[in-house]
């Protein structure tokens, strides 16, 4: 598919248009083994089994049409939730930026591969080439918010380094291609080491060395919402209203 983008390279911003061929979402993609278990621990409360006979980081393929950069997403539930993630973007060079792996939590239950192609992967529009501030990458922070509560608060250090990730990919999805690829990279637990659910999700990625930061923002919309009140009509009701 193709994604419009804008392109911050340290205050230089310009509109580009970008085609995806392959999209990859990665769990359990810390540097240190044991940064990951609190939200292993987090997803347990829900009923949520990883499968920890895969080692880490875990690589699950992601249909690219379950990639969205607007201000909303459409789920099937009201048991979705959102969190953030560093994204990568490898193209004519490296991009990172931050998005937010949106996940039906009653489906994961069943199949964590699953749920995250019922709901999209949530890209910010806006991204910044990654040789430029590869010094100071460790000092970036990313959070998001659900419903206007404070929800992470991560600094990048704990995850993964690009380098890391792309050179993983290559290792493991030897048929990935060479280019125009997107990696989501994992997230952490909450600040209250529990899966939050709401309407209103945030995203956010800080480079404070720049004095920048990427902030993006998109509503849940519940589609079976509009047809609730029609579940709870009378058959008879329902009947006559048919004929």
């Amino acid at each position: 598919m193709r994604i419009s983008l804008t392109i911050d390279d340290e205050g230089r911003r310009a509109e580009r248009a970008f085609d995806v061929a392959r999209m990859y979402n990665l769990g359990s993609a810390t540097r240190r083994a044991e940064a990951a278990v609190a939200h292993q621990e987090e997803v347990a409360k829900e009923g949520i089994r990883i499968a920890f006979d895969v080692p880490a980081p875990r690589i699950y393929p992601i249909a690219t049409h379950s990639l969205v950069t607007g201000g909303e997403v459409e789920a099937q539930s009201s048991h979705s939730s959102g969190e953030v993630e560093i994204v990568l973007m490898l193209a004519d060079q490296l991009y990172v930026g931050v998005g937010s792996d949106h996940t039906d939590r009653a489906l994961e239950k069943t199949s964590i591969p699953w749920s995250k192609q019922v709901t999209p992967n949530v890209l910010a529009p806006v991204m910044w080439p990654f040789e430029a501030m590869r010094a100071r990458w460790d000092d970036c922070v990313m959070r998001s918010w659900v419903d206007g509560r404070l929800y992470q608060d991560v600094p990048v250090s704990l995850f993964l380094h690009p380098d890391d990730v792309l050179r993983i990919l290559r290792e493991r999805v030897p048929g990935a291609p060479a280019r125009d690829i997107l990696v989501f990279c994992g997230t952490i637990v909450s600040l209250d080491k529990a899966l939050g659910f709401g309407r209103r999700w945030e995203i956010e990625m800080e480079d404070p060395g720049a004095g920048r930061r990427i902030r993006h923002g998109y509503d849940v919309a519940n589609i079976f919402d509009a047809v609730a009140d029609g579940f709870r009509v009378p058959i008879s009701a329902a009947d006559r209203s048919i004929r």
